[in-house]
């Protein structure tokens, strides 16, 4: 069962990051202002913030493969109809379908993933997990950035389109799924309590800066670099590699919940310091922050996902952290219409510059937020 998930999840990621990163491009070409792409990537983020706990719900008391295999589907249908989409409202609309299959993708991948019993070390465990979601995105960057310049945008979403449905014959491999009757007072008690509200916190201004990536980044490189969407892609996946190189680190490490805190706020840190610098009109320092900010990242998403998966009981932990999941994903709505707005009025480098004095912030911010473990209890 771990491998699939391993190969689900590096399909689609490398479907969903490559489309999404090139998008803005697209939207250029169609004739879109900052606020537009801003408002469609806002709709992109807004499903999860509805749909990230009933999800979760259902993982707990349902199903996980099922959500799975109809979001995958639905995946590869939205990312036809995105090349289909002339105008703003109707690609809003399809973005809005777009946010849906992915969190439904995310939520029950990590559900099921936290209720895995069969590796007793938790940095192996998610170091590569979050291996596999990082794997895809830089392969997708590469080819599809070729593609993209060669063939057009819509020929690339016709090929994720297809490479995604294909990946549905691969939920077949999931084992027996267990479940539990949950009342809805023992998520209300998970939540809703100092420590998981302070760290709730600290996720939504993580997650601020994703805002930046699905919006300026591209058109950054463009306008910063003379970039065309070849180099634009290389720059991206390979720079990505980094994350994939700080995830497979934390794996190698033997579990530690101090050395772990400490690892996350410097990812915090290192993430937004690269971000911050990644603005230098020399290409090649600004690909060496960029590496650093995305080596940052990959501490991050992996010691999130072990914080995460030690903060609730397995029976509950699928709507549990599924709440968490809409905190960061109203983070990154957030980021998502300030920084866009905010760039193509003021700047494409501005978005970088207050996005990455949030993230070293929030770095500070963690000392409280981040919760402790001592003995095998969070506190």
């Amino acid at each position: 069962m771990i491998r699939t998930i391993h190969f689900i999840n590096f399909v689609r990621k490398l479907a969903v990051t490559t489309a999404l990163f090139l998008a803005p491009f697209h939207f250029l070409k169609l004739g879109f202002g900052g606020l537009e792409i801003g408002l469609v990537v806002l709709c992109f983020s807004f499903a999860p913030i509805v749909f990230s706990f009933p999800t979760g719900w259902m993982n707990d008391r349902l199903s996980m493969k099922r959500v799975i295999l109809a979001a995958l589907a639905g995946q590869g249908v939205v990312l036809l109809l995105i090349g289909l989409a002339r105008s703003a409202e109707f690609m809003a609309l399809v973005f809005l379908l777009f946010g849906i299959a992915n969190n439904a993708l995310d939520v029950s991948t990590n559900s099921l993933y936290y209720k895995d019993e069969t590796d007793g070390n938790a940095n192996r465990k998610y170091g590569i997990y979050n291996f596999w979601l990082a794997a895809g995105p830089p392969v997708g960057f590469v080819l599809g950035g070729f593609v993209a310049f060669h063939w057009g945008y819509r020929t690339l979403l016709t090929a994720l389109a297809a490479l995604t449905i294909v990946s549905t014959f691969a939920v077949r491999g999931f084992g027996a799924e267990k479940f539990s009757v949950v009342a809805l007072r023992e998520y209300r008690s998970n939540i809703f309590n100092k420590k998981t509200l302070a760290f709730s916190a600290f996720l939504f201004v993580l997650a601020l800066h994703w805002g930046v990536e699905g919006t300026v980044y591209g058109p950054f490189l463009r306008a910063r670099f003379g970039l065309d969407e070849r180099l634009v892609a290389l720059y991206m996946g390979l720079a990505y590699v980094g994350i994939a190189g700080a995830s497979l680190l934390v794996s190698r490490l033997k579990y530690d919940p101090r050395r772990n805190r400490r690892l996350l706020l410097l990812g915090m840190a290192l993430s937004g310091l690269g971000l911050v610098l990644m603005v230098r009109n020399d290409v090649r320092l600004s690909f060496a922050f960029r590496v650093i900010h995305e080596a940052g990242d990959g501490l991050m998403g992996a010691l999130v996902l072990l914080t995460i998966s030690r903060l609730f009981e397995k029976r509950t932990i699928g709507g549990s952290a599924g709440v968490l999941m809409s905190f960061q994903t109203a983070g990154q709505m957030t980021g998502a219409v300030v920084f866009s707005s905010l760039g193509y009025r003021l700047g494409l480098q501005v978005p970088f510059f207050l996005a990455g004095a949030l993230l070293l912030a929030n770095a500070a911010f963690g000392l409280y937020a981040v919760p402790r473990e001592n003995g095998g209890v969070i506190k």
